[in-house]
């Protein structure tokens, strides 16, 4: 949004440079760029209240002297009769309307209006229209003016599914659908609620009454449309980031002075309408949470005399919202708008203090539980503590992420399961997952947080040689687990495959213990005390193609299998990416063993060639020659 100095400064008692007004903007958190004596402003998207004149010298009124005491209409005003109803009150629960007729349009404006075309660089349109956008850019709140003699019949607004064709008063036809916020003459959509108003009801420069509606819609509603419907506006620019609802008859008494000031009024009438009461927000004064989140020592006088001059009101150790601050909830929001005020630059660093303590146990055990299973081949997975479906004690979430996903889990084997079949379903034929983790449980309306182990396996033991053709079954598992872990403490059980709805027939093993049934003694694992320097570290993955070569071997002599394994899978070439076992069998009328291994090769700065595939291939092959009892298939 543009906004120009000039305007700014006519509302400042100490008239600052334009510098010295750049600088303070950069202070209170308003990115812009000076172009000539115009500030070309960006404003965080939770900051509406800025989006005019009067919101950003509101803001400076931290620094300099302000009038916002713009000259209003002071007299009473006839009460509007209008043929109106309102069916959707929960998206407009405030809207006023003016009616003005005037005696002759003017041929030329004020000197400060005229001064807002050529500043901005801003067409003029008609005398109405440009008022209205006058007072949008002064006050903020959009206005939208229809000609009095075009609306004839009853006005509604509501939201409603629509599919028709309309026509903005931007000459620009556009089909809507779907629900849309409008407002209907007769039937007929007038003005896309928000956004930008229709042709048929139009000010046009022979117009001299005018019907004005100012309203306060739900941001939630007019958000997306102008992108929908490809209408940038300002008014939904400024209604999508929520404007004042509180400010309906200022503005319209502004506007009678705007048109005052310009040409005779000959009638006015007004009306408002509240659909439900708008109540203020009040938060209660709290100096030390504001000194302990910013990280400063400020006195309570100084903490209000800020949000005093940000117009805040405070009474009762209570302070009050202004209506303009929906951004404004918590003792957090309070301590940035001092933060701001002060300056972050202005807020002396502080040495970093963390306190020394203990690991505590609970940590201790879950670091042996998870590097334990690493070690014998498991990985760790993190799932949603949010599930699909309930049970008598499941809690349901008033605001979930996920409308699918509704409750708070009671176990973690589900997720696990779901795990499995995932990886089952990409041909993976070993799996072996675990998850440390809270289930939530209700009894008597208390919430029980429980922290879980659970492991879930199944498919090949592994990919050597030894455990190949053996599948995972709780007697693997007892036995795996006894290397460093109290097998008493897991309860293995099958779980039951029938809900897989998958064609594979191996086990499904799994338990779930609490992590209190173990004490830092009992776990008495003692290969995770290794030296971090031996993790396998993070490497990004290579965009470049792979290249990958299978090799047989059969074998006679079943001592000589460990020596070739070992010999093949701690092979090291940087060009090695990958290498597993993925065929076995055993011959029982020769006792010949026949394997199979997967070479994978890639590279993460060239596209390997088949020459340096060849020669890797070849160092491998020449050494399992000279293995007795080993041959290889093709090559002998």
């Amino acid at each position: 949004m543009k906004i120009a100095y000039t305007h700014l400064l006519s509302h400042i008692q100490e008239k600052p440079s334009i510098k010295m007004v750049s600088d303070n903007l950069f202070q209170l958190g308003h990115e812009h760029e000076v172009e000539g004596n115009v500030f070309n402003m960006e404003f965080t998207p939770n900051r509406g209240d800025c989006l005019s004149i009067n919101g950003l010298l509101r803001d400076l009124a931290v620094f300099y002297t302000v009038n916002l005491d713009q000259k209003k209409y002071s007299e009473n005003i006839d009460k509007l009769k209008i043929d109106f109803e309102n069916l959707s009150q929960d998206i407009c629960p405030q809207i006023s309307f003016l009616k003005l007729e005037i005696d002759n349009i003017p041929d030329t404006y004020k000197g400060y209006l005229n001064d807002y075309f050529i500043d901005l660089n801003i067409n003029k349109n008609n005398f109405f229209t440009d008022i209205s956008n006058y007072i949008s850019y002064e006050t903020g709140q959009p206005t939208h003016c229809y000609d009095a003699n075009k609306v004839n019949g009853k006005l509604i607004f509501q939201e409603l599914n629509t599919n028709q064709e309309f026509e903005t008063l931007l000459d620009k036809k556009i089909n809507l659908t779907d629900k849309n916020s409008v407002f209907l003459l007769n039937n007929e959509v007038i003005n896309l609620a928000g956004v930008v108003g229709g042709k048929r009801t139009s000010c046009s420069s022979e117009t001299k009454t005018v019907l004005v509606e100012c309203a306060f819609f739900k941001p939630e509603k007019i958000i997306g449309k102008s992108i929908k419907y490809d209408i940038q506006s300002e008014a939904s620019h400024k209604f999508e980031r929520s404007v004042d609802p509180a400010c309906h008859e200022t503005v319209m008494r502004r506007f009678i002075n705007l048109v005052s000031e310009h040409s005779n009024i000959k009638k006015m009438s007004f009306v408002s309408y509240k659909f439900g009461d708008i109540t203020a927000h009040k938060i209660p004064v709290n100096v030390s949470k504001i000194n302990q989140i910013i990280g400063i020592n400020i006195s309570e006088d100084e903490y209000l005399s800020y949000l005093l001059k940000l117009g805040f009101t405070i009474d009762n150790a209570l302070i009050t919202v202004p209506s303009y601050r929906s951004d404004i909830e918590t003792q957090n929001d309070l301590a940035e708008e001092v933060a701001r005020a002060i300056g972050y630059n202005n807020i002396l660093k502080k040495e970093l203090t963390i306190p020394k303590g203990k690991i505590s146990n609970n940590y201790d055990i879950e670091n042996k539980l998870r590097y334990f299973l690493l070690d014998q081949g498991f990985y760790e997975v993190i799932n949603s503590p949010f599930v699909n479906s309930s049970s008598d004690v499941s809690i349901k979430v008033d605001n979930p992420l996920d409308s699918n996903r509704e409750y708070l889990r009671t176990n973690i084997i589900s997720s696990l399961l779901d795990n499995l079949i995932f990886n089952e379903r990409r041909q993976k034929d070993s799996i072996k997952l675990f998850e440390i983790s809270d289930v939530y449980t209700s009894n008597d309306n208390q919430i029980d947080r429980i922290r879980r182990l659970s492991i879930i396996a199944s498919g090949r033991a592994g990919h050597n040689y030894e455990d190949f053709s053996k599948k995972i079954n709780i007697k693997h598992l007892t036995k795996l687990f006894k290397k460093g872990l109290p097998s008493e403490n897991f309860d293995f059980q099958i779980l039951d495959r029938d809900s897989t709805k998958t064609k594979i027939k191996n086990e499904i093993i799994g338990c779930e213990v609490d992590i209190s049934n173990f004490s830092t003694e009992v776990l008495n694992y003692k290969e995770i005390s290794k030296s971090p320097d031996n993790f396998i570290q993070y490497c990004p993955i290579s965009e470049l193609p792979y290249s990958q070569r299978d090799l047989s071997f059969s074998i006679k002599d079943h001592t000589k299998c460990k020596p070739l394994e070992k010999f093949i899978l701690e092979y090291d070439d940087e060009l090695l990416k990958k290498v597993f076992l993925f065929d076995y069998f055993y011959n029982e009328k020769n006792a010949e063993i026949k394997i199979g291994f997967r070479f994978v090769f890639q590279s993460t700065g060239i596209t390997i060639t088949e020459m340096q595939v060849n020669n890797i291939m070849s160092v491998i092959i020449d050494h399992a020659k000279k293995i007795d009892g080993i041959s290889i298939p093709g090559l002998n």
